[in-house]
């Protein structure tokens, strides 16, 4: 067998995944080679669940309860609120009027106690170009 060719390095010294195979020539070769039982990927092992994620796992209901009891809370708190708010409206309306109407009586009071009209001012004013420095007289009456 003239055509044969042997492989070059011992069978002991092969690396993992080599081997001696026949050609369907009938030649020997060195072939890397894939079993069909080799094992797939490992799975990853459990991990503990961090601490945090349980907090908040944990958090999530309580918060979410809360939120709704506020809700129902609100809801039954409603004519309540809306008839306070008008109590208030009422009351800063009437603040507001009492103040102007004292406003009102203390400067007839002093119009009475003094005899006299209101102030009038005069003023003047003169100025020279666009710029310029504006000098005025002012006259009480």
């Amino acid at each position: 067998m003239t055509g044969v060719a042997h492989p070059s390095m011992p069978v002991h010294e092969l690396p993992p995944g080599v081997e001696v195979v026949t050609l369907p020539g009938g030649h020997r070769t060195l072939a890397y080679t894939h079993h069909a039982s080799s094992p797939g990927p490992v799975a990853p092992a459990a991990q503990p669940i961090p601490a945090w994620a349980k907090t908040t796992a944990l958090l999530a209901p309580t918060v979410g309860g809360g939120v709704g009891a506020a809700g129902i809370g609100l809801s039954y708190a409603a004519p309540g609120l809306i008839a306070m708010s008008h109590a208030l409206w009422s009351a800063a309306a009437l603040i507001a009027t009492s103040t102007l109407a004292v406003a009102a009586l203390l400067w007839a009071a002093r119009q009475r106690a003094t005899g006299q009209g209101p102030a009038q001012v005069t003023q003047n004013i003169t100025a020279t170009g666009m710029f310029g420095r504006a000098n005025g007289t002012i006259h009480n009456r």
